[in-house]
């Protein structure tokens, strides 16, 4: 995280807050006002300061990966996805520096109240290490953490969550979960623990692809769990699936309020940091980094997947407009008649969680959302490119679910070579085009 945000400082687009902050909603509310990276160095109550938005677009994440678009970026993520490298173990750390056995969670960490219906302050920017004992495979993770009393806190997974199985076959065997809560880490662990991988995968093992080096990783003090050397806290402790507690109203990634009901409590034995440690936090809710960091991960999975079975998938964008989780574009390259329908079917097998779909050709950009409003624009006849499928299961975060089900809409906004003699969009000719940058300093042309 520390390169990251010395980039980030070097480029003037880390600004620092020195007035003093409080943690209860000021802090979210200048992350939410801002947009862009912010630190605090005058936390009200702590003395140590805290960081976020540090990942709030798609450009700072292509950079913050050292790639120059989101077509690379996707591209290195599946290839990451498929020659994994294993990370390696170091006996010191940076994160080991400074040790707090049955830590007080509240006092310890500077941990932000963010919204007003929220029943208390949250950890998310968590990524959660955790291993099964018997088959030894391993899992990293995002799930929201919020401190109870003490050393105890509420761990918001969703059942179907890799983290949830394995908490659940370690209760099968009477035992409880080594989990490990690591905070302040480098963006390709963080887009990492965001994959859909099959069970078993581990994304520690990606993120080290991702780097082009193996992730330094160091054996926590209380479990043979193993965590990234370099991130700025740890919190290792055990998951219970038998200790329940209510967690109340908490926003999610669609910018409302949900109630989830009970769910399973951790209690943390040691705390671990950088003597000089920084803490940082996502935005929850509907707000740029929440929702990209999901957006990039999901879609990667999804073009991997969706090219198995139609092979003229160029890309797939999920974008903050559909919250990074709920809407789907999908560019296609010399898409043969019916590809668009088949990809449509393909992604929502795929992910529950995507409800919409649009289909574009591969000269429509499916991150910018203006090149796609176009696209439906001037490509798409509703009598014939809208494909509604009613009753289809769905997610429980979904905003609009009933009895577990919601409908899916598919839209193909591909050219049909029937609707028009030519599809030659009015330009200025290359040579003017090149000109023009020349004289503007490179500026791009942005037309659709």
């Amino acid at each position: 995280m520390r390169t990251w945000m010395s980039k980030l400082e070097q480029d003037r687009q880390l600004r620092t807050i020195s007035a003093p902050v409080k943690l209860e909603y000021e802090l979210a509310a200048c992350l939410a006002e801002a947009g862009s990276a912010l630190r605090f160095d005058d936390v009200v109550g702590h003395k140590m300061p805290v960081a976020g938005n540090l990942l709030s677009s798609l450009t700072s994440l292509c950079a913050a990966l050292g790639v120059e678009c989101a077509l690379d970026l996707q591209s290195s993520i599946i290839a990451a996805i498929e020659r994994p490298l294993k990370g390696r173990l170091v006996e010191s750390a940076p994160c080991q520096e400074h040790v707090v056995v049955n830590p007080i969670l509240a006092e310890e960490l500077p941990i932000p109240w963010f919204f007003e219906k929220e029943t208390g302050p949250y950890i998310t920017a968590g990524a959660i290490v955790a291993k099964d004992s018997r088959s030894g495979r391993a899992n990293l993770s995002i799930a929201r953490i919020k401190p109870l009393e003490s050393s105890r806190a509420f761990v918001g997974i969703a059942p179907n969550h890799h983290l949830a199985m394995l908490a659940r076959a370690a209760h099968s065997r009477g035992e409880k979960l080594d989990i490990a809560v690591c905070i302040g880490n480098h963006p390709a662990i963080l887009v990492a623990a965001c994959l859909y991988l099959a069970l078993g995968d581990d994304e520690m093992d990606v993120a080290g692809a991702l780097l082009g080096e193996a992730v330094e990783v160091v054996r926590c003090l209380d479990s043979d769990l193993v965590v990234p050397a370099h991130c700025e806290c740890v919190l290792e402790g055990t998951l219970d699936l038998q200790n329940q507690v209510e967690e109340g109203a908490v926003s999610e990634f669609h910018g409302m309020y949900e109630n989830y009901g009970s769910g399973a409590v951790a209690t943390f034995t040691r705390a671990t940091r950088r003597a000089d440690a920084v803490f940082q936090v996502i935005l929850p809710g509907h707000y740029p980094e929440h929702c990209l960091l999901g957006g990039i991960s999901i879609a990667a999975g999804l073009a991997r997947a969706a090219r198995a079975s139609v092979q003229s998938v160029s890309q797939v964008a999920v974008g903050i407009g559909g919250a990074g989780r709920l809407h789907a574009v999908v560019s296609l390259t010399k898409a043969r008649p019916g590809d668009a329908r088949k990809v449509m079917f393909a992604i929502w097998a795929a992910v529950n969680l995507i409800k919409r779909i649009v289909v574009v050709d591969d000269d429509i950009d499916p991150w910018d959302p203006l090149q796609v409003e176009w696209a439906i624009a001037t490509r798409m006849k509703p009598d014939r490119d809208l494909v509604v499928i009613p009753g289809v299961r769905a997610d429980r975060s979904e905003p609009l679910e009933s009895g577990g089900t919601v409908a899916k809409l598919g839209i193909d906004a591909t050219r049909n070579e029937h609707d028009r003699p030519d599809w030659e969009r009015a330009r200025p000719p290359a040579p003017a085009i090149s000109k023009a940058r020349e004289l503007l300093g490179g500026v791009k042309f942005t037309a659709p």
